[in-house]
């Protein structure tokens, strides 16, 4: 065998190393770990938030609404996240004090007596305007779930546009829009990772930092991983829950009082035109 040749050698993994990260974590990692389920509750109720308006806005009426909002969900939709956050964090928005193409202007603020890095605010910013985009086809699709004629039916009796939607359709819609969102939220504790590009020490930042000053990258990586792992059963229990709880309120009370509402509006329709042919 020619000299300059070498046979690898085998990684020397360090069991007693692995079980130290995994059970007896450094600080750093325990504060990726909560910043990491705190910046995914945040940006995913954010994002939840800006999907149902996006969502709402393309069936508007307004030509220049749904315009918008097709606008967003088809930029957000077609980009890669990496570049969103990239440009957010690099250039800038016009909040908080910051100027576009002004760089490295999210600055830290204080919230609550809560010190939060410019970075984990832009990390945020980017994660909630992405997830909206995806959360608007979500709730689109459990709006149009719901059968139009129970909408109509409301609206020939009086109800408001905002009454019809908040007591008639949006319960209904929701038994459609809860499963793909707990599936959303699942992506986004994972997708918090990708904030690493902006150095918000989040828990995979965390690892990288700790696997830099051990060189001991499968012991590292391996127990983030189980802590990822960890963090999603946990939600996937969370999540079956509460599709269980709304499948067994969907076929008891809840499509009891649903199916009461509209018989009740389609009978007084009834009534209407019984004394109009008269």
């Amino acid at each position: 065998m020619p000299s300059h040749i070498h046979l690898a050698t085998v990684y020397p993994f360090d069991a007693d190393a692995f079980w130290g990260f995994l059970f007896h974590p450094s600080p750093l990692i325990l504060n990726g770990l909560v910043l990491t389920v705190v910046i995914a509750v945040i940006s995913q109720a954010l994002g939840s938030l800006l999907g149902f308006f996006a969502a709402t806005g393309r069936k508007s009426d307004h030509s220049v609404v749904r315009g918008v909002a097709s606008f967003y969900v088809w930029l957000f939709r077609g980009t890669p996240f990496l570049v969103q956050v990239s440009i957010i964090y690099f250039a800038g928005f016009p909040f908080f004090g910051l100027s576009i193409f002004g760089g490295y202007r999210w600055d830290d603020i204080s919230v609550l007596g809560f010190l939060i890095a410019g970075r984990v605010l832009a990390g945020i910013f980017a994660l909630s305007l992405n997830e909206g985009a995806y959360m608007a086809e979500i709730v689109r699709s459990g709006l149009e779930a719901v059968d139009k004629g129970q909408r109509e039916a409301a609206q020939a009796i009086g109800m408001r546009k905002k009454q019809v939607m908040n007591r008639i359709i949006l319960p209904q819609a929701m038994r459609t829009i809860i499963p793909p969102l707990g599936n959303q939220f699942n992506n986004m504790l994972k997708n918090t990772s990708l904030l690493s590009v902006i150095s918000v020490v989040e828990l995979y930042t965390a690892a990288q930092i700790i696997q830099g000053q051990t060189f001991q990258p499968f012991e590292v990586f391996g127990a983030v991983a189980i802590y990822y792992l960890a963090l999603t059963t946990i939600w996937n229990l969370v999540q079956m829950m509460i599709e269980k709880r709304l499948n067994r309120g969907w076929g008891g009370g809840v499509v009891t009082t649903q199916t009461g509402i509209i018989s009740t509006l389609t009978g007084s329709i009834q009534k209407v035109g019984i004394s109009r042919g008269k």
